[in-house]
């Protein structure tokens, strides 16, 4: 089983030791980082989160057997009075730790702090198109299509498509 722990300045190097190549860090950090990742981008990044009524936490998952830490994600855009936010960041750094469940329970981690800590509404995620075990990963644990941006983010000289995902709290309570 996986646990929530806070992502802290100690984690940064093996953070960046995951992002091998320029699409890779699009598309796990969407455009906020550029590549290569620096510790000064993860500081900013770090920057008020994980305080009390933050506005984003960021999270790494840790193998509660082997207290291996073996991923991240984050929670930003918590918006405290429409009871939302938005997941990002999500990764499982070792290619050979993926394909193991450890998504879905990174995902159900989450959703159980956004909507039983935070007492959040919806919670939102996008996902590229071509990431299929993503979306199927996230389509397991409760999440909705509900829209594409098409060509929402440029990777070298072609275009990327966005896929809008959301779950609700009541969908979460009937999963749950």
């Amino acid at each position: 089983m996986l646990k929530l722990e806070p992502f802290s300045s100690a984690d940064f190097h093996q953070l960046i030791r995951w992002i091998p190549d320029s699409s890779f860090a699009l598309q796990w950090g969407g455009p906020a980082f550029t590549y290569p990742l620096t510790v000064e981008q993860l500081e900013n990044y770090l920057k008020d989160a994980n305080t009390v009524n933050a506005s984003k936490y960021l999270f790494k998952a840790v193998d509660e057997s082997t207290n291996e830490v073996i991923g991240h994600i984050s929670l930003g855009n918590v918006d405290r009075i429409n009871k939302s936010a938005r997941i990002g960041k999500v990764l499982i750094g070792q290619s050979e730790s993926r394909g193991n469940g450890y998504g879905k329970q990174l995902m159900l981690a989450t959703l159980t702090f956004a909507f039983e800590k935070l007492n959040l509404h919806k919670v939102t995620l996008g996902v590229f198109d071509f990431n299929t075990p993503a979306i199927k990963c996230y389509e397991k644990v409760g999440f909705k299509k509900e829209g594409l941006l098409r060509d929402a983010r440029k990777n070298g000289d072609e275009y990327w498509n966005l896929i809008e995902m959301g779950i609700l709290e009541s969908e979460w309570e009937a999963k749950s």
